[in-house]
């Protein structure tokens, strides 16, 4: 995966937007990475798989079944006091 500095990203956006066809940039600023530039079809594949993953999510939990209202009042209760 290539590297860019932001003002180079800015200074050549056409080269790196066709770039993206190919491999997804890392954008740094300060010579710390701040984002990835991506394809549109990388971005609708990566978030279809996000979706599947949460709906087999979904799904196993219905066939495990829900917590109740008391349970999750009883988890979070507990959660937050570990937190004080």
């Amino acid at each position: 995966m290539k590297t860019v500095s932001a003002t180079e990203m800015k200074n050549r956006l056409g080269v790196y937007l066709q770039m993206i066809m190919a491999e997804p940039i890392i954008v740094e600023k300060a010579h710390r990475p701040v984002a990835v530039l991506l394809s549109k079809e990388e971005y609708e594949r990566l978030t279809k798989l996000e979706d599947a993953y949460w709906g087999e999510k979904a799904k196993a939990a219905e066939t495990e079944g829900y917590l109740t209202d008391a349970e999750t009042r009883d988890f979070v209760e507990a959660s937050i006091r570990v937190e004080a």
